[in-house]
């Protein structure tokens, strides 16, 4: 076999594993039924947020959880921030006994979110009773803009979740916050067309999530393998103690700290869960750039992640149908490299050949015009079809025609995966682990504001 041929034999199977893939996420996604909720008394709730200058964010968000969640204990990592994160902090926490307080100081602050959300922990752990049930205990990450869903607590409390007890950790789905942002409206110019380009932005991370990546999770909920997310994420403090006693702590020092929990409480033998009927809502980016330093971070992250697959295939936790999505998730970012080289390759190959072999591309392409459709069926209908899916799901009563420019809107958006991936690549190579942390919009609206002063 030539090497045009094997390389014409793996684009078939990559493109196949693809749409298969597309398929088996979709068809459990659109058939889920809601899940019952459970009593939220049966357990005790105690919320992590790390923050690190978070001072625009912080002070609604903890009004807000204190209003909806009375009964849950907050615990606001303050690593280090320049700003006045820690003392908004410090004057709702003399008001409010619930609230409390972990600072963190450089040199030892700033090295991380897993090393905020584990300082969280030991404080937890030094602060509860001797003798409590800790599997009782449930722990929640949220980001400082997260804001939670009234029924977050029923469902995480619910028999499909933390009211069976091989439950380690459940994930909410995730929200946009930001979809009606009076900020991305009018103005005149560039400026108006940069606030359009605002609003598509935050409109196809809200579809990702409320499509894509939740279509992801409900087929993880059969193979057992829910991954779970930086906000929103539901822990069994028994199952956080299960890792630190056998690896020092709970979370470590992958860049996508969240998954990484996921895995080894599922190599601790516990079951993670997807909590599709609540939600926690976030801001989206309206910005290209930030997106995108977002999202190269979680590529690294999933790729640092890769050095798992061996424990994984290993683990008797995990069944062959949950090692195989595990893997196909990891190795993903690898595979968009992969395909980033061969798919324009072989395209070109085929055109000049055909264009060689029939004297013209015009009588080629003539002959061969059944590329263009299934370019069309295997390039950009797994894409598109999202736009339709999220109209039926979240806005029915908008027109059918629109859902179809959403879902074009999306293939489009999709193609930043393959700058991130090479970015992410990049860093992983040079061996570069820091991060930027993502700055929030208010902080953005306000430079912008200054600027334009």
């Amino acid at each position: 076999m030539s090497v045009l041929e094997s390389a014409q034999a793996l684009a078939f199977v990559l493109l196949v594993v693809f749409l298969s893939y597309i398929l088996v996420i979709l068809v459990p996604f659109l058939r889920r039924k809601p899940d019952p909720e459970g009593d939220p008394d049966a357990f005790s709730w105690h919320v992590f947020i790390p923050c690190r200058d978070e001072e625009v964010v912080i002070g609604n968000t903890l009004e807000l959880l204190r209003a909806r969640f009375p009964q849950a204990h907050v615990w606001v990592v303050d690593d280090d921030s320049d700003d006045s994160t820690a003392g908004i902090v410090e004057a709702a926490s003399d008001h409010d006994a619930m609230i409390h307080l972990v600072r963190r100081r450089r040199p030892l602050a700033r090295t991380g979110k897993g090393d905020a959300l584990n300082a969280a922990y030991r404080t937890l752990d030094a602060w509860l009773p001797t003798g409590v049930d800790r599997s009782s205990v449930i722990v929640l990450v949220v980001d400082a803009d997260g804001h939670l869903a009234d029924n977050a607590f029923r469902q995480a409390a619910g028999p499909h979740a933390f009211g069976d007890a091989e439950v380690g950790a459940a994930q909410t789905a995730v929200w946009m916050s930001n979809l009606d942002d009076p900020n991305l409206t009018g103005g005149t110019g560039m400026a108006r067309l940069r606030k359009s380009f605002g609003r598509y932005l935050v409109l196809m991370q809200d579809m990702e999530f409320r499509t894509t990546i939740a279509a992801m999770q409900s087929l993880r909920r059969h193979t057992l393998t829910v991954g779970l997310g930086g906000n929103g994420q539901f822990t069994r403090l028994s199952a956080l103690d299960a890792i630190a006693k056998t690896s020092g702590q709970p979370w470590h020092g992958a860049l996508l700290e969240d998954y990484e929990l996921a895995i080894h409480i599922m190599l601790g033998g516990y079951k993670t869960v997807y909590m599709h009927d609540t939600h926690v809502a976030q801001e989206a980016l309206p910005d290209l750039r930030r997106l995108l330093t977002q999202r190269t971070r979680w590529c690294h992250g999933g790729m640092q992640c890769s050095v798992y697959l061996k424990r994984i295939f290993e683990s008797p936790y995990f069944s062959n149908v949950g090692a195989i999505e595990s893997s196909y998730f990891l190795v993903q970012p690898f595979i968009q490299i992969v395909g980033l080289i061969l798919w324009p390759t072989l395209f070109i190959t085929m055109v000049a050949q055909g264009a060689l072999t029939m004297g013209s591309f015009g009588a080629w392409i003539s002959a061969a015009w059944f590329i263009i459709p299934l370019i069309f069926a295997t390039g950009v209908l797994p894409f598109a079809l999202w736009g339709l899916v999220y109209r039926r799901q979240v806005t029915p009563e908008k027109n059918f025609m629109l859902g179809v420019v959403w879902g074009l809107g999306y293939w489009l958006y999709m193609y930043q995966n393959y700058i991130t991936v090479l970015r992410a690549t990049y860093r992983l190579i040079t061996g570069r682990q820091g991060w930027a942390k993502t700055r929030r919009n208010q902080e953005t609206d306000v430079k912008l504001l200054a600027k334009e002063a």
